[in-house]
């Protein structure tokens, strides 16, 4: 049986939030309307909308009604659930009290909280697949009943401008509508040209219908309908329409929105349930915890051998890190066929063949080099672990996260590299963090570190690129972007100016320790 919690998880925050859960909530098996009198018809699991509740003793009055009857949760619109009487109610009966956005319309709510109790009953995680689109049957039949009522060829868009469902006819388009369709979500420069003329910023408006008149291109008109629901944007249908529609014809296009929007929060919420149960298969598998083969079989994993991939989705802004992580998720499991890929803590783990497949980890090396170039899901950084079998994936998790960590410290170069290749890097890095500080203040190379920060010089950079490079004054100076005959006098400065034998073995080894502790730890 669904808890509260998780049918306002599947339902979402834009129109949901728990302002009170109780330690031990109920399970939810309906959703009931409380009656204009108050009283209301109230059994144990339900879900009870505070439709005609408009006052604190009002809302506190059917809290202890729906105590009495052991109702899984009240639901009211603001400032009701956050109102501290309220909230004691709700905590001495045992109810939860969750907060509806206050846009929402009551009816669609029903119907998703139905839609969504149904799903949880019948333990559905996926639909039929009509159009390649994954489970969007009842998306297509709309776009169907919205073209028959414009009269034209519609298509339902997310609001990234992905394809979810399409009409019939759509051959009486235009070209830009066929790559649309034909690459499932609207290309690069048609998307340009509608930006130019401003449509994007009509839709953030919350306009009804938007019409769009024929470009110079030869591009049709459009119609643009906007699917809002709880004042969020959700995505657009558009529809090619020859010219100019009437008021009337527009307005019975726009009705269809919200019904559109009822499908998209249902399919968000579907998608939702799938990415936990992923993630929670995910963490099984990183963590070595339960059956690593009933996990792997719900994955659809075979035998291997997998590598684990960390992935940084790096938000240029910190409170988009989450809808960037999101998209990220999406854009490697649509281009890349990744098998499994899921947020754990923040961080977007991947796991993949080590073959060269469509799912595998050059194919997604090679995506993730492509976006940290565009920059259009910020700039994801990735360290892979090394390949192993199924039961070795909490290694190949362990080898992900510090490669990932040397390339976020910028120790690595670029934004993606493997376990194996950064061996002498890792090594080095693991003997910097075993030193630990107090070994650099050994020997001369304190008194180093004092000169160049009180005159100025760059002795300490000077001996490690000599260190680096033995025997080779023309490569250390090309690292340090000075003339090799400078290098040359730089080095022999820093002899008069601290007692060291260079010619020591031991010394060498030393100074290169310390050095590597110093920049490293």
């Amino acid at each position: 049986m669904i808890g509260v919690r998780n049918v306002v998880d599947r339902v979402g925050s834009t129109l949901l939030h728990a302002t009170y859960l109780p330690e031990d909530p109920r399970g939810v098996t309906d959703v009931v309307i409380a009656e204009p009198d108050g009283r209301a018809h109230i059994s144990d699991g339900d879900l009870v909308l505070g439709v005609s509740v408009s006052t604190v003793a009002g809302a506190i009055e059917l809290v202890e009604q729906c105590g009495k009857h052991e109702a899984a949760a009240v639901l009211c619109k603001p400032p009701l659930a956050r109102r501290a009487g309220v909230r004691r109610a709700a905590r001495a009966a045992g109810t939860a009290l969750v907060e509806v956005h206050a846009g929402t319309s009551w009816a669609q709510l029903v119907w998703l909280l139905r839609s969504v109790l149904d799903e949880a009953s019948a333990e559905v995680h996926a639909e039929s697949d009509p159009g390649g689109f994954g489970g969007f049957g009842d998306l297509f039949r709309m776009a169907d009943a919205a073209a028959a009522v414009i009269d034209a060829p519609v298509t339902i868009e997310d609001a990234n401008s992905r394809v979810l469902a399409y009409s019939a006819r759509q051959d009486r388009t235009d070209p830009a509508r066929i790559s649309t369709v034909m690459g499932r979500r609207v290309p690069d420069d048609v998307l340009a040209r509608f930006r130019s003329r401003g449509v994007f910023r009509e839709l953030s408006k919350g306009k009804h219908t938007i019409f769009v008149p024929e470009q110079p291109d030869g591009t049709l008109p459009r119609l643009i309908v906007p699917i809002r629901l709880g004042g969020e944007l959700l995505g657009s249908m558009w529809a090619v329409v020859p010219g100019p529609v009437s008021d009337e014809r527009a307005a019975a296009f726009a009705d269809a929105g919200p019904v559109v929007a009822l499908q998209l929060l249902r399919r968000r919420a579907r998608a939702g349930a799938r990415r936990a149960r992923s993630a929670e298969l995910l963490r099984s598998l990183l963590q070595g915890e339960g059956s690593s083969k009933l996990a792997a079989a719900e994955l659809d994993l075979g035998g291997g051998p997998y590598r684990v991939v960390a992935i940084d989705a790096a938000a240029r802004d910190s409170l988009d890190a989450e809808g960037v992580r999101l998209a990220l998720a999406e854009r490697i499991a649509q281009g890349v066929g990744a098998p499994s890929v899921a947020e754990v803590d923040g961080m977007l783990y991947a796991i993949v063949r080590d073959d060269g497949g469509a799912d595998a980890w050059p194919a997604l090396r090679d995506a993730l080099c492509a976006l940290s170039a565009k920059g259009k899901h910020g700039t994801p950084v990735a360290g892979a672990g090394e390949p192993g079998a199924l039961g070795e994936l909490p290694r190949s998790r362990a080898q992900a996260d510090e490669t990932l960590g040397l390339l976020r410290a910028g120790l690595l170069p670029g934004t993606v590299a493997s376990y194996g290749q950064a061996w002498q890097v890792l090594a080095l890095h693991r003997v910097a963090a075993a030193a630990g500080t107090g070994v650099s203040e050994l020997g001369p190379l304190e008194r180093l570190r004092a000169h160049d920060e009180s005159a100025g010089t760059r002795y300490v950079d000077t001996l490690y690129e000599w260190l680096r490079h033995p025997g080779d004054p023309r490569a250390a100076s090309q690292a340090l972007r000075i003339h090799p005959n400078t290098f040359r006098y730089r080095m022999r400065r820093l002899l008069e100016l601290v007692d060291v034998d260079l010619d020591d073995p031991d010394t060498r080894l030393a100074l290169l320790v310390q050095l590597v502790t110093l920049r490293w730890s």
